[in-house]
């Protein structure tokens, strides 16, 4: 009877999304293994690029990036010393940036971040563009940057780092580091499931356009948002959201 009840405690905590899984764990689940650290910031190893890895930031200029709904990058953003970083002087949602070389539907993102004491950032995917969208965030979810540590305000659970802003909450313990040192985020996305990791440990993950996913959209901001989240392919995006953020080893492999 002790093992029926330990075997149905496991079943219930599966159904609920699990527990956190490393990297190394989800990777041998598909088969795949895990991306290597490249040689050097800002570059590829030759075994990323047999497994269709492509960067999407040199370190040495801002190519391929351009302000959302915009033919440039905004004054806020600049590269410096080996990072695309944001100034936290945008004008409002104008600040944001995407890459708009290509948009991306299944994809696994990896990039490393950091970020100024109280700072408030994120990374935006399946982002569309046009004259009906003031904001970047009226349609394309976003991995939420934060410095859970020392932000100053109070929050609701699925505004700290690793969340889905205003959809779902993360793991409650994560390997996220103080502010001013560097953390690394993966992002991978499949119409079967969404999985966050912060520092090579899962925090996240759920299936998109679910009923789930449905009825959360429903009961949250983004009910007012008739396109948000609903695109299956898009652009990758940054966030000005009033802070110094600095971003390196941005690379995705389309899936």
């Amino acid at each position: 009877m002790k093992n029926l009840q330990c075997l149905t405690l496991a079943l219930f905590l599966w159904g609920c999304g699990g527990g956190p899984a490393t990297e190394q764990q989800a990777a041998a689940e598909t088969g795949k293994g895990a991306e290597e650290a490249p040689a050097a910031d800002n570059a590829l190893t030759e075994a990323e690029r047999v497994e269709g890895w492509v960067l999407l930031f040199d370190g040495k200029s801002a190519q391929g990036w351009r302000g959302y709904n915009q033919d440039s990058l905004p004054a806020n953003w600049k590269v410096e010393k080996g990072t695309l970083m944001t100034t936290g002087a945008g004008e409002g949602s104008r600040g944001d940036i995407v890459y708009g070389e290509r948009p991306f539907d299944n994809f696994d993102l990896y990039l490393e971040w950091k970020i100024e004491e109280a700072g408030n950032s994120g990374i935006f995917y399946h982002a569309q563009e046009g004259e009906q969208y003031q904001a970047i965030y009226e349609n394309a979810p976003e991995y939420q940057l934060l410095d859970d540590i020392g932000f100053p305000q109070e929050l609701l659970p699925d505004q700290y780092t690793g969340a889905i802003f205003g959809l779902y909450v993360p793991a409650d313990k994560k390997p996220l580091k103080a502010a001013g040192k560097w953390n690394s985020s993966r992002i991978r996305f499949t119409p079967q499931q969404v999985t966050h990791w912060l520092n090579g440990k899962e925090v996240l993950r759920f299936e998109p356009w679910s009923d789930d996913w449905q009825m959360r959209k429903e009961i949250s901001k983004w009910k007012n948002y008739p396109d948000y989240g609903v695109a299956k392919s898009g652009l990758v995006g940054l966030q000005d959201h009033g802070s110094q953020v600095w971003f390196k080893n941005i690379k995705i492999r389309p899936l």
